[in-house]
């Protein structure tokens, strides 16, 4: 089975990439959705247990964060892909901006995000690593493949 762990900024266009490309394919665990991690863990774990195709639409910026996903997915024999939403610190904040209500995240959230973001790296677990570059590329993103 496989997992994707979306990687980004708030406003790097990951929940829209979601819609796109796994809406009719995967189950979508966010704390958007969910608000809470008891409830994100509790679907995780469902998702585990009924071998579920999953993507993990939270920001995930540190290893720290990712390896919590990454060690219980590998335990059950998921292949794990990592997609690094690329933008600049400028175009989140200004897609935020857009937001209304709930979506829409403190300035403070936001430049907290950036100041904790890791790059994925194979060494966390991950099978497959992409970059998604939301500033080349405004509607129709496309993946970029990390080689090892």
């Amino acid at each position: 089975m496989e997992a994707i762990l979306f990687i980004g900024l708030q406003g790097s266009g990951k929940s829209t990439f979601y819609k796109k490309e796994y809406f009719n394919s995967h189950l979508r665990i966010s704390l958007d959705l969910l608000n809470t991690r008891n409830k994100e863990s509790k679907l995780l774990d469902f998702c585990l247990e009924f071998q579920q195709r999953l993507v993990i639409d939270n920001t995930n910026p540190t290893q720290e964060q990712r390896s919590k996903y990454i060690q219980k997915l590998k335990k059950r024999g998921f292949k794990i892909i990592g997609i690094y939403f690329e933008t600049t610190l400028k175009t989140a904040l200004e897609r935020n901006e857009l937001r209304e209500g709930k979506a829409k995240i403190a300035k403070v959230g936001v430049l907290s995000t950036y100041k904790k973001m890791e790059l994925p790296t194979y060494e966390e677990g991950f099978d497959e690593i992409y970059t998604i570059n939301t500033e080349e590329v405004n509607s129709q993103l496309k993946k970029k493949k990390h080689e090892i």
